[in-house]
């Protein structure tokens, strides 16, 4: 059962008015990068010098996380996507039964879980909605009991007709089922252009990894962040748009839909906070020799 160290501090990012809290879950043992973006073979990952040392190791090995976004828009505590979770029973076996201290670090950054108003799920995967529910008693129970738990309607709306495999259907039994029946699901219809959840907080569509992908988008003023989920995994991704992950429901959707996003947010201000990106996971994209690049923009630690 994979564990993580002692809580440390969660390192911060500054967009506007805003303060930005990645909250470490686990760092994915090395073959993550193998399995799931089998085209980023080491010869095109090291032919990009910019990716090491922080996103890949000098043999082409990418470096990949499990972490929440957390922070305060409109006087609201909200997070973005829950990740893996502890004590479930995964097919993965880097998931499986994990003993983690996240709710001891979501606390120390000042998200206890019973202050937490908001719960944003960019799709909902297991590494993505984990810590939606702990076990309390045998049971499987909203862990942020007076949040909303916010996904977009076509995401949940596909999950619901599409047939699931035993494993999903694990997940879906103990990490979603439990929160929609507890009232708390919201799903919410998400506009061509974006859809505004709160003032300074929108959902983006952003599909083909699923078909209700969300990015979210933070503004505050006159500064932008946005937070990728899935749409992209992994900043190797910048260089070649093209490269995919095994799970993507759609691929060519989700290359579409990353080779737009990139486009849009080259050569801006905009600051990119990966859901999967190791340290220093945050960054501005620039163009670089026929792709792009993340320009990478450190952490606060204090």
């Amino acid at each position: 059962m994979p564990t993580t160290p002692a809580t440390t501090t969660a390192p911060t990012w500054t967009v506007g008015d805003l303060t930005v809290h990645r909250v470490d879950e686990i760092p994915l043992p090395p073959a993550t990068g193998q399995w799931l973006l089998p085209d980023a073979t080491p010869e095109l990952v090291t032919a990009q010098d910019w990716l090491h040392p922080h996103f890949a190791g000098a043999d082409g090995t990418l470096h990949i996380d499990s972490h929440t976004f957390a922070f305060v828009v409109d006087g609201l505590r909200v997070l973005v996507d829950t990740g893996i979770g502890n004590g479930k029973e995964r097919a993965n076996p880097a998931w499986h039964d994990l003993r983690t201290d996240f709710l001891e670090r979501l606390t120390a950054a000042g998200f206890a879980p019973d202050t937490v108003d908001l719960v944003i799920l960019t799709h909902l995967h297991a590494d993505h909605v984990g810590w939606n529910t702990r076990l309390v008693d045998g049971q499987w129970v909203p862990t942020f009991p007076n949040a909303r738990y916010v996904t977009s309607r076509t995401e949940r709306e596909f999950w619901a007709a599409h047939p699931m495999e035993e494993a999903r259907r694990q997940m879906f039994e103990d990490s979603v089922l439990p929160v929609e029946r507890a009232g708390l699901l919201d799903p919410v219809d998400v506009a061509e252009g974006g859809t505004e959840v709160l003032p300074g907080l929108r959902l983006l569509p952003t599909p083909g990894h699923t078909p209700g992908h969300v990015a979210v988008e933070l503004t505050s003023r006159g500064a932008t962040a946005l937070i990728t989920g899935d749409c992209v995994h992994h900043p190797v991704q910048f260089a070649h748009p093209a490269v995919g992950a095994c799970v993507d429901i759609d691929p060519r959707q989700s290359e579409a839909t990353r080779r737009a996003l990139l486009a849009s947010l080259a050569g801006t201000d905009a600051l990119v906070l990966g859901t999967h990106f190791a340290p220093p996971t945050a960054g501005h994209v620039v163009p670089h020799a026929d792709g792009y690049r993340l320009d990478a923009v450190p952490a606060r630690t204090a």
